[in-house]
C-alpha cells in the first residue's frame, strides 16, 4: 500500500507491502526489510537493516510523535490517493479561476453546490465515490459557481471536468 508520510514538514511516498509484523518499505530507489513490533503502551521494536531500535510512539489528532535514541519527530501519515485528492492544485482557466476535475473514476454521490453559489476555500463542492470510498472534493478558493457539468449518479472518468468557479467580482 502507498502513503505520503511527511517527517517534520518533509514529506516522501512511502511504499510498504507485508503482514504480520515483517514488511518491505520502499521510498524512492532504497527498499528496507523491517520487523516490527508495537506494544500496547506505545513502544515499538524495530529491527531494520539488522540493526534493533526502539521507538517511543504516541499519538495526538493530527500526527504521531515518536522518539528514538533520543531525537523526536513529528510524523503525519496520510494514503496515497487520499494526500493526491487533499493537495492536488486544481486552478484552471482565468487567474482566480478553478476548473475543478475529477482526480479518480467514480462515481458522483452528492453534488453540494449549483451555477451561481458563492463558495469559499475548503467548502466541499462534490462528493465521489471510488473503489468504496467516498470522497469529498472542495474549493481552493473564493469564487462563485460558473457551472456545474455532474449530477448525482453520474459516472466520471479522470480528469473529467465536473465544476467550474469564477473569481468573484
Amino acid at each position: 500500500m502507498k502513503f505520503v508520510v511527511t517527517v517534520d514538514g518533509h514529506e516522501r511516498a512511502v511504499d510498504v507491502s507485508g503482514s504480520r509484523g515483517r514488511y518491505r518499505m520502499t521510498i524512492g530507489e532504497h527498499v528496507w526489510e523491517v520487523d516490527a513490533c508495537l506494544t500496547a503502551d506505545g513502544l515499538a521494536s524495530l529491527l531494520i537493516g539488522g540493526v534493533s531500535y526502539q521507538a517511543d510512539v504516541s499519538r495526538d489528532d493530527a500526527a504521531q510523535h515518536v522518539e528514538i535514541d533520543g531525537e523526536s519527530y513529528v510524523v503525519e501519515v496520510e494514503e496515497y490517493q487520499r494526500h493526491v485528492i487533499r493537495t492536488r492544485d486544481r486552478a484552471g482557466g482565468a487567474a482566480g479561476g478553478q476548473i475543478l476535475k475529477s482526480p479518480m473514476p467514480g462515481r458522483i454521490t452528492h453534488v453540494a453546490v449549483r451555477a451561481g453559489d458563492p463558495v469559499e476555500a475548503g467548502d466541499t463542492l462534490v462528493v465521489i465515490e471510488a473503489m468504496k470510498m467516498e470522497n469529498e472534493l472542495k474549493a481552493g478558493r473564493a469564487g462563485a459557481v460558473a457551472e456545474v457539468r455532474v449530477e448525482p449518479g453520474q459516472a466520471v472518468n479522470l480528469g473529467d471536468v465536473l465544476i467550474v468557479i469564477t473569481e468573484r467580482r
